[in-house]
């Protein structure tokens, strides 16, 4: 291991993937132009032209590429999701990103060569499930759910010879990934085996004489008034009427920023801080990957002395939704 802690950016796109290896990621994780991965929306991933370009950039740089084959085939379309690992590994990739059992049993057995993660989109919140997925498909690292606590991380890393990654920056999600069923339910479509939350078929927004709605098929999830910037319609993010009172009954639209905590996460084994963003620009990816950069180089150099630059903080901010961050599960002082 070159380093103690790798650092996984998010790439929607090949200029995405060139500026996060130029600014210093370990690795990048991308998917498919298709329902196979969790970002399945219009203009972001990548085709075969393009992938082959990446891997070839990233891997003249010594940077890996993760393909993320994240979501939950249906009998009537398996045979995508096996073709899509298959051209996965026929593209060298460094790992692909499974959180479909059968799927995993599939890559498993037909390229024992390739390296497999454990999706986020799994689910696995404890180190039994961790493990089961060990011993039956030989993962060799899983990706933690934004609902535990550093405490609960820590029990995880401390029973299982799985390397774990833990989002540290971007966008949080308030349920369990992979469990996810709000979004089915306004629309229809299944986030877990479409690939899309609050797909972009029925998105809405609307100006109106009090300000600008935005609706998920129809259900008004938020109003801005003049000069207020529109969020995307996600509906764990809107604002609700609850008792009379109007608020973000659900979660609020910030960002999970976890830079304070790298000296703990470093202490107790983690292998990789993920960077949530593969919707996002390639300037988001080039201003969290700088930051992000420096941080771990920082932490790894003098973990003792790690301090959060002001700077660091005030480049995040500018990204973050909503212009706040949060320590989200990790930090629960009320425990």
């Amino acid at each position: 291991m070159d380093t103690p802690f790798e650092l996984v950016c998010p790439a929607g796109g090949l200029p995405a993937l060139k500026t996060a290896v130029d600014h210093g990621a370990d690795c990048v994780y991308t998917g498919f132009r298709d329902e196979t991965n969790a970002r399945n929306f219009t203009g972001l991933n990548f085709d075969d032209k393009s992938l082959k370009e990446g891997v070839a950039y990233a891997h003249q740089r010594g940077a890996k590429v993760l393909i993320a084959l994240n979501t939950f085939p249906q009998s009537s379309n398996w045979s995508r999701w096996t073709a899509a690992v298959d051209k996965a590994a026929a593209f060298g990739v460094d790992a692909i990103i499974l959180a479909d059992p059968g799927l995993m049993d599939y890559a498993h057995r037909t390229h024992p060569q390739l390296r497999l993660h454990l999706s986020v989109q799994g689910s696995a919140t404890n180190y039994e499930a961790i493990n089961f997925y060990r011993e039956r498909f030989n993962i060799q690292r899983a990706v933690l759910p934004r609902v535990l606590s550093l405490a609960q991380v820590e029990q995880v890393v401390n029973n299982t010879p799985v390397e774990i990654e833990v989002f540290g920056f971007g966008g949080l999600c308030v349920m369990v990934e992979g469990r996810c069923a709000l979004s089915a339910y306004a629309t229809g479509t299944s986030p877990n085996c479409n690939g899309a939350c609050s797909p972009g078929k029925s998105v809405r927004y609307e100006e109106t004489p009090t300000g600008m709605e935005t609706r998920l098929n129809g259900i008004l999830i938020d109003k801005f008034g003049a000069g207020e910037r529109a969020g995307y319609p996600t509906l764990c993010k809107g604002r609700f009427e609850v008792d009379d009172e109007t608020y973000y009954a659900i979660e609020e639209p910030t960002s999970l920023n976890t830079l304070e905590l790298l000296p703990e996460l470093l202490k107790m084994g983690i292998r990789a801080i993920k960077i949530e963003g593969r919707q996002r620009s390639p300037a988001y990816v080039t201003q969290v990957t700088k930051v992000w950069r420096s941080a771990i180089d920082a932490c790894t150099r003098d973990p003792d002395h790690f301090v959060v630059s002001p700077a660091w903080m005030a480049e995040l901010n500018k990204v973050s939704e909503g212009q706040s961050a949060t320590l989200g599960a990790y930090n629960r002082p009320w425990k």
